[in-house]
């Protein structure tokens, strides 16, 4: 079962994993708090410290906002146990960089360097415990929504690519329904369907929640009158553009046509939505600057050290195409020689780009060549969720490939 909010579906295992977390990063503060004052009673540490609740969800909020940047909180999850604990130390340092800075800021809000430490610690090891089990119960078939496809043509291959099982978390495809006079392919191995009673009647038969229509030619094939009757009947129906965006995250680009994008739920642009976003934006992007400072001023120094002196520059601008096609010069730290496009025209990068300074190397894997965007989200020119701002040339040549790119 999904939940819609704010235009975002949310599995209901995620939605108990972030119940379940929220409470154990609260327990966890009161569990360091005991930890490190065994001899004190609760009042006496309020006493020192100030109320031990408001630390609990306090520690609570930041490391779930941090956990949720870092996409610990999806079904699709990709990655390996390695990169799951990876992301969830990631987290917790940043959500104990993040209640420092509010610490420095408002001193009401102190922890303490060693309840904050074993809270982490803490934290860790319950984090680590409830994915183990969301692993395990996220694949439960009991748990998916059982799918129907209608179609058997071209459009339903899309489901072959569908192999990782993250991308298979939240369905199971009970079989496909082939349309009289659709050519047939070798989807995925499962089994085709007959629908001699009506498909209503197939869906009660084999338990489907949802309808997935796939036809390779709706003008022509489209039953209205029996998936009117499943929807009628409670049955969800759905086309595949939006069914493989929902469980991929992706948007099916040879699938895609202008009447989804017309009427699509996907591009409302409402003042709600831009007053929060861009104050989320702004919010974000002004803490991580103040954070990050150090690390940006050591790096100036580096790349001075290394190149700077020859004539380049410590920042590198490049014009970019933006929302509503608005230019904007895009910043980054300077990771190639300052002759690297000396040819004039703009170049893809390359993997072991000769052009590629010893620094600016490092700064690429560690992603640090990328901090000084934050300074193009803080003036509103980009947004830390959204497509990737290209070049103009890029875009041009991008336009003229990829339908609808634009």
């Amino acid at each position: 079962m999904r939940f819609r909010v704010l235009g975002h579906y949310f599995h209901t295992s995620i939605i108990l994993l972030t119940l379940i977390e929220l409470a154990l990063f609260g327990a966890a503060v009161y569990a360091a708090v005991w930890l490190r004052f065994p001899d004190m009673d609760v009042a006496a540490v309020e006493a020192r410290l100030g109320p031990i609740s408001t630390r609990a969800i306090l520690f609570a909020l930041v490391t779930f906002v941090s956990f949720l940047a870092l996409g610990l909180y999806t079904v699709r999850q990709r990655a390996n146990v390695a990169g799951v604990g990876l992301r969830i130390v990631l987290g917790l340092l940043a959500s104990a960089a993040v209640i420092a800075v509010m610490q420095y800021l408002v001193p009401q809000l102190q922890v303490g360097r060693g309840v904050l430490f074993i809270s982490g610690a803490i934290a860790f090891l319950a984090a680590l415990m409830t994915r183990a089990v969301f692993a395990r119960v996220v694949d439960a078939q009991a748990l998916k929504r059982r799918v129907l496809v209608y179609g058997y043509g071209s459009r339903a291959k899309t489901f072959a690519r569908m192999r990782r099982r993250s991308d298979r978390r939240g369905y199971h495809i009970v079989g496909f329904v082939a349309p009289e006079n659709e050519t047939l392919h070798d989807v995925t191995g499962e089994q085709i369907l007959l629908a001699p009673a009506g498909l209503k009647a197939l869906c009660d038969q084999h338990g489907v929640e949802e309808v997935v229509v796939a036809l390779d030619d709706r003008r022509k094939k489209l039953p209205v009158r029996e998936l009117l009757h499943c929807r009628m009947s409670g049955l969800n129906v759905i086309d595949l553009v939006t069914f493989m965006e929902r469980e991929s995250g992706r948007i099916l680009l040879d699938a895609l046509s202008p009447s989804w994008m017309i009427f699509g739920e996907g591009f409302r642009r409402d003042f709600l939505r831009r007053f929060t976003a861009r104050t989320l934006d702004f919010v974000a992007s002004l803490v991580l600057v103040l954070i990050t400072a150090p690390i940006m001023l050591v790096t100036a120094l580096l790349i001075w050290l290394e190149d700077g002196r020859k004539g380049g520059g410590i920042l590198y601008r490049q014009v970019r195409v933006g929302f509503d096609g608005r230019h904007f010069e895009l910043l980054k730290f300077r990771s190639m020689r300052s002759d690297a496009e000396a040819a004039g025209a703009p170049q893809w990068a390359q993997k072991d780009d000769p052009r590629v300074t010893r620094i600016g190397n490092f700064l690429r894997k560690t992603r640090i060549d990328e901090l000084p965007q934050l300074l193009n989200v803080l003036r509103g020119e980009m947004s830390f969720v959204g497509p990737r701002p290209e070049r103009p040339h890029f875009v041009e040549l991008l336009e003229s490939k990829i339908p609808y790119y634009a």
